[in-house]
């Protein structure tokens, strides 16, 4: 059973990237561990090139290890905290409550929390918000550009490359029932 902040899909994955780890490296989670505290720096980023540049460990894999080795002050098991680090910023925070509750309108979707962003997904990724200087939001979807007026073509974004356009978001007005259709779209699509 998936946990509650990840879709199925995401679920698999983790507990594939775990079950392989060993097959693929030759050593077990519990000696990567090891390998980790032996690790000179402090940063989780300066961390993640230590393992890849000394042991080979890209950054999946790597961020695993880190995780288990010294925990995470933020993680995916915790989404609230992250939400809480994210939002800060009272304009884009309200701008972000209007798209989570028309983002969260259909059924089955599975709200999940990056360090640089809010996304909601089904069985994939359908959206994913971000907080922009100046109080505002960019909101990308899982739609083409041209299925709206309102949406552009998403570019430089770290999100999932699901996301094929974005709009960005003034006021929490701009999540209207236009865009309320649009996410709707999008989460049939996932």
């Amino acid at each position: 059973m998936p946990q509650p902040n990840l879709t199925e899909r995401q679920a698999k994955y983790f507990a594939s990237l775990r079950a392989s780890l060993e097959r693929d490296t030759g050593k077990t989670l519990e000696q990567w561990v090891a390998i980790a505290r032996t690790c000179p720096d402090t940063g989780h980023r300066a961390r993640l090139k230590w393992m890849k540049d000394h042991h080979g460990l890209l950054q999946n894999r790597a961020s695993q290890v880190l995780s288990e080795a010294f925990g995470s002050a933020m993680s995916w098991q915790e989404p609230g905290k992250l939400i809480e680090a994210l939002w800060t910023d009272p304009a884009s925070t309200a701008i972000f409550a209007a798209v989570d509750r028309r983002a969260r309108a259909p059924a089955a979707v599975i709200q999940t929390a990056r360090k640089g962003y809010t996304a909601w997904s089904r069985a994939f990724q359908f959206a994913a918000a971000r907080p922009v200087k100046g109080g505002k939001v960019m909101l990308g979807v899982a739609l083409t550009p041209d299925t709206s007026l309102r949406l552009e073509a998403a570019k430089n974004e770290g999100w999932s490359e699901r996301l094929k356009s974005r709009t960005l978001l003034s006021a929490p007005a701009d999540v209207d029932a236009e865009l309320g259709t649009l996410l709707q779209a999008a989460w049939e699509r996932s």
